[in-house]
């Protein structure tokens, strides 16, 4: 244990061997990581008010490692589709894969995405509140194989699993 007093000095050149090798290990432990997770606290204070978007059963869980960067949700025919938090749209359009799909830029590098909608009912640059309606649900795009809404939730360029936000029931 070192004791500094107030003018004292450390010379941060000097690299000890437990210094290398801790500095080795926390590196390694960060190798993978493409956010900081110090924000953490920030963002999961944001997602504790977290509006489910559609009440329902998931169909298929958050699967990152197979490709699968969200959650399947069925539910009712016609169910309208919520925002999970206020934002503003960045995307309202058709895609080939995922049919017609809405994403909503929230505070602190959030986007949620909402997939396979039926119809949409609002436009990029439209600023919607938490619960407001945004779609109604579908079966739309090359990658589905019945009506249920695939959601999405994206930190800082990073998927994260909803299912730890979400109340379904």
């Amino acid at each position: 244990k070192i004791e500094l007093a107030k003018h004292d000095s450390i010379d941060v050149n000097k690299v000890t061997y437990e210094d290398s090798m801790l500095r080795l290990e926390v590196e390694k432990e960060n190798e993978f990581t493409l956010f900081d997770k110090s924000d953490i606290k920030d963002i999961e204070a944001l997602l504790f008010h977290l509006f489910t978007p559609v009440k329902g059963v998931i169909s298929r869980e958050y699967e990152q490692a197979k490709g699968h960067f969200g959650v399947d949700i069925v539910a009712h025919q016609n169910s309208n589709i919520k925002a999970a938090l206020d934002g503003i749209v960045i995307f309202s359009d058709w895609t080939l894969d995922d049919g017609f799909v809405i994403a909503v830029q929230h505070n602190n590098d959030l986007i949620s995405f909402y997939k396979h909608n039926s119809v949409l009912h609002k436009k990029n640059g439209n600023f919607v509140e938490a619960g407001e309606v945004l779609a109604v649900i579908g079966n739309t795009g090359e990658s589905t194989d019945g009506i249920h809404l695939h959601f999405e939730l994206w930190y800082k360029g990073t998927s994260i699993d909803p299912t730890e936000y979400l109340s379904l029931n």
